[in-house]
């Protein structure tokens, strides 16, 4: 059996990647439904459409959060 330790994983199981995943999981969140809402209406877009796109972006948001659950990228 060959045990080489210097090799890195890359991809979606490597450190940086389960980090930056769950930053923006978690920016997607609690920044979709208040902050982008928020930038929206300022923006004169309309009520329910600012408000329709927060809560689209709260849902990916928690989507992508169990998705890094389901494949074990981070435990609870």
């Amino acid at each position: 059996m060959i045990e080489n330790e210097n090799v890195k994983v890359t991809g979606i199981y490597s450190k940086f990647w389960r980090i930056t995943l769950v930053i923006f999981s978690m920016l997607l969140i609690f920044v979709g439904p208040t902050y982008f809402t928020l930038i929206l209406t300022k923006l004169k877009i309309g009520y329910f459409a600012s408000i329709s796109t927060g809560f689209v972006l709260f849902i990916v948001g928690l989507g992508l959060m169990m998705f890094l659950i389901r494949k074990k990228l981070i435990t609870v």
